[in-house]
């Protein structure tokens, strides 16, 4: 589940989690360790789905600096994701990110296995969507051979990202160059995205997206859209989301959110969602929540979701 408020998407990958755990601190040498266990008991939108047991996040990322002096840093990062291993017996790898980078300043640089830039972009505040989260999730938002840099100038936080054209892990071949930009000016939180996509022997596809959000202090809304240009289709698709949460009590919160996909030629889809979720006062990386989220499609059922979260 993303966040409205921009402070919080504004971290660059050099900067490890500030909910991370530390391990080990000495001679310059910083270790720190996040996990994110999130099950969940669910029903998906549809036609007569069944009920089952989703592993939707089985994570451990684990992060390494060493502090080189005037200001430099260099840092890596290993994060393990075994959902797919509980989920389909392990077919997927559990890798999700390998990646290594110098920080001087503001700036870092990094290379590897990791998400692209378009990756920070969206407002959306669902468990699981009931489309994607935005068109760069219907695309691609990670990579195998990725470079990237991040600039976070406290108000202005600025990502680049190249993912080379190499045979990755799918056998499939592709160039992609991503562009974030974000600012926050008085709880008014404004980003832009832009990806450009060269499939191999094929025309680009190029999305862009635009969002806002604003901070009520009780309440947050926002709204983003974004949109993919295909030219070897001549077709073009947009996602426009739209979310809003509310704190009920100092330990419970809920979130409302539509979702709209308009496609040439296809008719358009509307989708729409709501949950609430309950942090333990005694520690607020449990927490439980429960969702509903349903479209306008034919013959598809009402899709819920309950589960519980823990983080460190």
């Amino acid at each position: 589940m993303k966040k409205l408020l921009l402070a919080v998407a504004m971290s660059s990958v050099a900067a490890g989690s500030v909910n991370a755990a530390t391990i080990y601190e000495k001679d310059g040498l910083t270790y720190k360790l996040n996990g994110d266990f999130q099950v969940q008991l669910r029903q998906n939108i549809g036609d007569d789905e069944d009920l089952y047991v989703d592993y939707d996040d089985l994570e451990l990322k684990n992060y390494i600096s060493y502090d080189l002096g005037n200001n430099m840093k260099a840092f890596g990062r290993v994060d393990l994701d075994f959902k797919d291993h509980a989920n389909d017996g392990g077919t997927e790898e559990p890798m999700e990110e390998a990646y290594v980078g110098l920080q001087y300043g503001a700036v870092s640089g990094s290379l590897g296995k990791q998400n692209f830039a378009s990756d920070e972009f969206g407002i959306e505040e669902a468990y699981e969507t009931p489309l994607a989260e935005d068109r760069y999730d219907d695309i691609a938002t990670d990579g195998d051979d990725t470079i990237r840099f991040d600039v976070d100038l406290d108000t202005v936080y600025l990502v680049l990202s190249h993912e080379l054209e190499a045979e990755n892990k799918q056998g499939i071949t592709g160039e992609y160059t991503d562009l974030f930009a974000a600012t926050e000016i008085a709880g008014l939180a404004l980003a832009a995205a832009y990806q450009t996509y060269t499939p191999l022997a094929q025309d680009s596809l190029d999305t862009y997206g635009v969002s806002a959000s604003y901070d009520f202090g009780i309440a947050s809304l926002g709204a983003d859209y974004s949109s993919t240009d295909d030219t070897n289709t001549d077709v073009e698709i947009s996602l426009l989301n739209v979310a809003a949460t509310f704190d009920i009590t100092n330990t419970t919160g809920v979130a409302l959110g539509m979702q709209n996909q308009e496609e040439d030629n296809v008719d358009d889809i509307t989708g729409w969602y709501a949950n609430v979720t309950y942090k333990f006062p005694q520690h607020k990386n449990v927490s439980a929540f429960a969702e509903v989220a349903d479209t306008d499609e034919d013959n598809t059922d009402l899709g819920f979701l309950a589960g519980m979260r823990v983080k460190f």
